[in-house]
């Protein structure tokens, strides 16, 4: 089976959501950078996922 990048991004969490466009996956906006830590790493915990930070405000949260 092919998977494409999509079905593996569970969520994203961003500080300014002019950072992301609507796509396939819930976007989160957090207030400041401890809450989009918090809720990032929460979100890898329940969902079985891992965090990535691209280091511009945007963290994504995937399944490997």
């Amino acid at each position: 089976m092919n998977a494409g990048l999509k079905e593996y991004i569970l969520a994203i969490v961003v500080l300014d959501a002019n950072k992301v466009r609507a796509g396939g996956c819930p976007v989160i906006l957090a207030e400041n950078q401890e809450e989009q830590k918090k809720v990032s790493l929460l979100l890898a915990r329940i969902l079985g996922g891992v965090v990535h930070d691209l280091e511009n405000g945007v963290y994504f949260i995937c399944k490997h």
